[in-house]
């Protein structure tokens, strides 16, 4: 089964570097989902993985969706 919060660990860890700051909040990673925060903190809230979201920031930041829900390498897409 696929882990809400790991899944969301590895989107903070994607984003991190460009954002720049010492810690994400939960509206960095709603906004980076595209999403509502609002709705993001029901989803979280729920344990919902965003799996359409996720796959439009994948495709997006050029990262491998397999890498983000499963941990599988390789973290990026060539």
């Amino acid at each position: 089964m696929i882990d809400f919060e790991q899944t969301i660990q590895r989107i903070r860890q994607t984003i991190s570097p460009t954002l720049k700051k010492k810690k994400l909040l939960d509206k960095d990673v709603a906004i980076a989902l595209n999403l509502d925060p609002q709705y993001y903190a029901v989803i979280k809230r729920r344990k919902k993985i965003p799996y359409s979201a996720i796959a439009h920031f994948c495709q997006t930041n050029k990262v491998n969706m397999t890498w983000i829900l499963l941990n599988e390498k390789p973290q990026y897409l060539t």
